[in-house]
């Protein structure tokens, strides 16, 4: 595994191929208060990049327009939030997207775990440290623990996505994944607007 810091924005050139692995650190859990600090991504190829915004300098052109790219699905887990935070602070609606997370919540109706830590032991037989989740991702310098964890987010989502795929298959409910996956910047931005709790669906 190699991990790759960058500041600010992705080298020019650097390619992700037609999947890019995508995830987000953050100072906490409410986009509007806590500020974007680390974007990871990796085409699956056993690499890592991580883009750090230690100044919240969040200019990041490569980075938007790989985002933004219609020919580049987005492979998220739990997308719902990485999305909302993508788009308050990078100004971006990142599509297409796959969400691991969803993906596992229509195919793994035998139970209710569904964190990337339980995906992955269970269909790959990797074990995940959580560790690092909650340390000051803020900080000028991450240090080593820290960027292991943020990597791991990312390095595992392309072959989750080739089990959930066949689950999905399997069971019929690939074209109802597909349909949730482009409606989830919807819901994105719901939560951003002040819908995060309220089922807008509801009687």
């Amino acid at each position: 595994m190699a991990v790759h810091l960058h500041h600010n924005d992705i080298p020019e050139g650097l390619g992700f191929g037609k999947m890019v692995a995508v995830d987000t650190e953050t100072m906490g859990l409410k986009p509007s208060r806590d500020r974007l600090c680390v974007v990871q991504l990796s085409a699956g190829d056993g690499n890592a990049h991580l883009v750090q915004f230690p100044d919240g300098d969040y200019a990041a052109l490569r980075l938007k327009a790989l985002l933004t790219d219609p020919d580049v699905t987005k492979l998220f887990h739990f997308a719902r939030f990485d999305l909302a935070v993508l788009e308050y602070y990078l100004g971006t609606v990142a599509r297409p997207v796959y969400c691991t997370r969803t993906a596992s919540r229509l195919a793994r109706t035998y139970t209710d775990q569904h964190g990337l830590k339980d995906l992955c032991k269970e269909l790959l037989g990797v074990e995940l440290s959580k560790a690092q989740q909650s340390s000051d991702w803020g900080s000028a310098e991450l240090s080593g623990p820290q960027r292991g964890y943020a990597a791991a987010d990312v390095l595992h989502l392309h072959r989750l996505k080739e089990c959930l795929d066949s689950m999905l298959a399997r069971e019929g409910r690939m074209a109802l994944a597909v349909a949730c996956f482009d409606f989830l910047p919807v819901r994105a931005r719901l939560d951003l607007e002040g819908w995060a709790e309220e089922d807008i669906f509801a009687h």
